[in-house]
């Protein structure tokens, strides 16, 4: 019978199939951050047995660092004890530990793919819902709960029932100023934020294969806001270009056993899905969020639909817009920005940070905007350095700031204030993500370029011509 992507990588790592149950499931990488893994370090502390294989496991600070100032103590409390409880673990169990001030720092998500962490065929989690992101290389990767992490820290093993399996395909090629976050963000206003709710996604058609390995990580990351457990992508030369010689990836020899086995990661023709979906990418332009969740997003250039027309039922949808103080039928063009914020797991690669210059160029930023400029890694930092973009960034009047997930959540000190707007590139605009009473729209960094020079919602593709 022939398979899919996902049925090629899910089969070959069951351990041990439960009869009218869940598959057991071997992980193959584990990536912990400082929010999820105390309590799970705990737990198998107070049950007497280790990590089994520390080798496979890596750590990384981000949710709660500064962007500011990284050298100096942290001065919340709490997100101090966090920090200091995942570098006391990982030195406890041997495992490696990349906190403030290390070189290899950054957010898990991006600094995973950076030193080869990620890989085609490997089963991957965190207790993080946007390890989806590296699905991008053919990998099976889904957030877990800390519950489930204690049980990876102490058997390499979760115990998981197998989704059903979606395909969306987009076709065509991208119009000026439409980027991956835009192709995310409009299949999730198709789909919705349930639509797919016990799926596993996999992406196909020429928009993808057209795309670079980073744009493909920012459309798989957003995968679990429709509802997915996880999105992938089948590898490809670009993949396997993108990974070769970095850090944790094969070598010599090994590297050529793993490339055989890596060019079998495709879905074969007469393979069955449970659902398939496609759209064409002339029909997609710069998208930008006005709710309060990332299906309520539109073309940059529409007005925001009215309750008749809108996915939720119409008093969850008047309060949405209510918190955003929106009313149904207002352009989303001209709308005052407060802060503007580049980052995070989504869009804190180079790619984004050079896109986000290409509209900065030139131009200087709005006297009304706050804008947070975070790399997602060290990486990232010192390219922004070395081709020249922060001396763009900083001639435009915009300040970069040190690795971490910043205002992608409020978890640290970069918070937006309450009833303050903030065009943002992460992934979530649920009420009070960004801080308590904060006003999230996503969008790109093309998006988000344009707001923070103009101070106001723009379309990009107008400072583009």
């Amino acid at each position: 019978m022939s398979k899919t992507l996902f049925d090629k990588v899910w089969d070959s790592h069951v351990v041990r199939h439960v009869e009218d149950g869940p598959d057991v499931l071997l992980i193959d990488r584990h990536m912990v951050h400082e929010v999820t893994s105390p309590v799970a370090f705990l737990g198998i502390k107070n049950r007497g047995i280790g990590v089994l294989y520390p080798n496979k496991t890596f750590a990384t600070a981000d949710h709660n660092t500064p962007t500011i100032n990284q050298h100096l103590p942290v001065e919340d409390p709490l997100s101090a004890n966090q920090l200091a409880a995942l570098e006391r673990n990982a030195k406890e169990h041997g495992i490696s530990h990349w906190g403030l001030g290390h070189e290899k720092n950054g957010i898990v998500h991006v600094v995973g793919p950076e030193y080869g962490i990620t890989q085609p065929g490997a089963t991957m989690v965190c207790g993080d819902s946007h390890t989806s992101t590296h699905g991008a290389f053919g990998a099976i990767a889904f957030g877990i709960g800390t519950s489930e992490v204690e049980m990876v820290l102490a058997s390499q093993c979760i115990m998981q029932p197998k989704p059903k399996k979606m395909r969306i395909n987009v076709e065509g090629e991208l119009s000026l100023g439409v980027t991956p976050k835009d192709v995310a963000l409009y299949i999730i206003s198709k789909l919705t934020t349930s639509g797919g709710t016990g799926y596993f996604a996999e992406f196909s058609g020429e928009v993808f294969r057209q795309m670079t390995m980073e744009g493909r990580m920012t459309v798989c990351n957003m995968s679990i806001e429709m509802g997915a457990r996880g999105g992938m992508i089948a590898p490809d030369e670009k993949t396997f270009e993108y990974i070769k010689g970095r850090e944790h990836t094969p070598k010599g020899a090994d590297w050529d056993r793993a490339m055989e086995y890596w060019k079998t990661l495709y879905t074969e023709e007469d393979a069955v899905f449970d659902k398939e979906l496609t759209f064409y990418a002339k029909d997609i332009e710069p998208m930008i969020t006005y709710g309060t969740n990332p299906g309520m997003g539109q073309g940059v250039s529409k007005a925001i639909p009215f309750s008749k027309d809108a996915a939720e039922a119409e008093a969850t949808y008047k309060k949405s817009l209510e918190y955003m103080d929106f009313n149904e039928g207002e352009s989303m063009i001209g709308k005052p920005i407060d802060f503007v914020f580049i980052g995070s797991c989504t869009n804190g690669r180079i790619e984004d940070f050079r896109a986000f210059t290409e509209i900065v160029k030139g131009r200087k930023k709005a006297d009304n905007v706050t804008a947070w400029l975070v790399p997602g890694s060290h990486k990232v930092e010192a390219a922004i350095k070395e081709e020249g973009l922060l001396d763009i960034l900083e001639e435009a009047g915009f300040v970069l700031r040190e690795p971490g997930c910043s205002a992608c959540l409020a978890m640290n000190d970069d918070k937006v204030p309450a009833g303050k707007y903030a065009v943002s590139t992460s992934n979530r605009n649920f009420e009070g993500r960004q801080g308590p009473g904060s006003r999230t729209l996503l969008a790109s960094p093309l998006v988000a370029a344009a707001a923070a020079v103009t101070g106001k919602v723009t379309d990009p593709r107008e400072l583009m011509q």
